[in-house]
């Protein structure tokens, strides 16, 4: 790691007198002109279950690459039991000190719980796997830490709780005794998240340190000893989670908690039939029971975890999911199920939540960018008239305020903001009633941003209905309604005029009953 002065890192010191399980010490690291981590120390103690929370773009991601060696930092230094880190390029040391159990399972379904315990590593007998070996090895490996499974059964016919724990077994395989948890509980029910628990205070009873990372704040008070709030790629505070209060950890990740002016964007609802209609609309495993409506003129905000299935909800609005229950209309038509074609001509214009994946072909032209939903209206007999074509793309160009030489230029060359300026365009080009937009800030610099705000304003004063689905606060502030989801279902909406902590505390289920 990059050398710099030696300062005490954040948190308190072990209680047992023993070296920390791993220090991060004053730890910088950039990426061009953004700053990702700036300064930042973090101490998790010897069998220490260690909570790290922030908001997304705090810089914990940043922080968990470093101190598991996926890439150094450009100042400060990581120890494990005081000892500096090995060399980035010491895998194998590197696993025997961190590992972590990441939120999407690196399970390999179609292999056996041993092959995936072992995978990379088989038991051999000269040069030939022992499967006789491997596979009582790996037996006794989940009877140690208590998971009720058999070895030689295929990965794909456990459980998601049972995946994860296999996770967790592999990765104490190699040795190490400090674990990274990123969000473990966020495919799991109620049952599910208790009996975790219970294996991992088992874990951590033996022993085992973790670093815990989760958007649900009611599971650092289950789970965690201890507690560190990032903002901004800084370090806010460090405590033992008994001695704070839920609202003071939910302001220390917003930091500003002062009520939103809710003149800022004013509020256009007309008179008439809702725009949208979603009724009791379910998607097995995704989200249950979800019912809203969004009027003419109105912006409705759906927010949540990573988990909540907020986008599952809004692809289904869109036609690229289908329910399995339920029904949604627009202008009082049910699109086809699971068709995007069906919702374009019900009405529905939208952005999806990852322009390079599912939003923008960047091979193509601007113009071909901003018109391929509306290529019926550019030509006659199946034929695109080019004038047509780019004058309408030209249109878009000066409305949008896109940077680019012409509506000829590759759209694949264009900043991520006019890429982002491109999408939304198309979206906007059939005149939809409904407008329907995914993270629609997502990766775009400050002006670009704005622009992209003032859009949402302009067509909802011409009537449109906007749901905007996104878990970004500012995404968020031109919403009359904000709809909080919370494991697959809406669990709160909070009428304009709510503050940051009122959405973060009902994003992490602070005050939510348990089912």
């Amino acid at each position: 790691m990059a050398s710099s002065q030696r300062h005490e890192a954040a948190g308190p010191a072990p209680a047992n007198g023993s070296r920390p399980a791993v220090e991060a010490v004053d730890i910088t690291k950039r990426y061009g002109p953004t700053t990702a981590l700036n300064n930042v120390s973090l101490t998790v103690a010897d069998g220490d279950a260690h909570a790290l929370v922030g908001r997304n773009g705090a810089g914990k991601s940043t922080l968990v690459s470093i101190i598991t060696g996926l890439q150094e930092a450009d100042a400060g230094d990581v120890l494990f039991r005081g000892l500096p880190a090995p060399s980035i390029a010491n895998r194998d040391a590197w696993r025997r000190l961190v590992a972590c159990v990441y939120q999407k399972s690196t399970i390999i379904r179609s292999l056996s719980v041993a092959e995936n315990l072992f995978l990379n590593r088989q038991h051999t007998a000269g040069p030939v796997i022992s499967w006789r070996a491997m596979r009582k090895q790996a037996q006794e490996m989940v009877d140690e830490w208590d998971i009720a499974v058999d070895v030689q059964r295929n990965a794909d016919e456990l459980t998601v709780e049972q995946r994860e724990m296999v996770e967790i077994a592999r990765a104490l395989s190699f040795g190490a005794r400090f674990i990274v948890l990123d969000e473990p509980t966020a495919q799991l029910d109620g049952r599910g998240v208790t009996r975790l628990f219970d294996r991992l205070r088992a874990v951590q009873a033996t022993g085992v340190s973790f670093l815990y990372i989760s958007h649900h704040i009611e599971e650092i008070f289950q789970i965690c000893q201890t507690v560190t709030v990032f903002r901004d790629a800084r370090h806010i505070m460090t405590s033992r989670v008994a001695d704070i209060s839920t609202t003071d950890l939910v302001n220390a990740m917003t930091g500003d908690t002062e009520i939103l002016n809710a003149t800022e964007h004013r509020t256009v609802k007309r008179a008439g039939a809702p725009v949208l209609e979603v009724d009791a609309l379910s998607q097995a495993g995704r989200f249950r029971d979800v019912s809203f409506d969004v009027g003419p003129g109105e912006v409705v905000a759906i927010t949540g975890s990573g988990s909540s299935g907020r986008i599952a909800l809004a692809e289904t609005i869109v036609g690229l999911r289908k329910a399995t229950s339920g029904t949604l209309k627009v202008n009082g038509v049910t699109p086809r199920a699971g068709s995007v074609a069906s919702a374009l001509s019900a009405g529905i214009g939208f952005v999806p939540r990852d322009r390079h994946q599912e939003g923008l072909v960047e091979g193509l032209s601007v113009a071909e960018n901003l018109t391929m939903t509306v290529t019926r209206h550019l030509g006659r007999a199946g034929f695109i008239d080019p004038r047509q074509r780019d004058a309408r793309a030209k249109r878009a160009i000066h409305d949008l305020s896109i940077v680019a030489s012409g509506p000829e230029q590759l759209a694949g060359s264009l900043s991520g903001g006019n890429q982002q300026k491109v999408v939304m365009g198309r979206a906007l080009a059939n005149d939809p009633k409904l407008l329907v937009l995914m993270h629609p800030t997502a990766g775009v610099d400050v002006r670009s941003k704005a622009t992209l705000i003032e859009v949402i304003d302009k067509v909802r004063d011409a009537g449109t209905a906007v749901l905007i689905v996104s878990d970004e606060l500012e995404d968020l502030r031109p919403a009359d309604r904000v709809l909080v989801m919370l494991h697959g279902e809406v669990v709160t909406e909070l009428a304009r005029g709510w503050q940051d902590s009122d959405v973060v505390a009902a994003t992490e289920g602070i005050g939510r009953e348990d089912d």
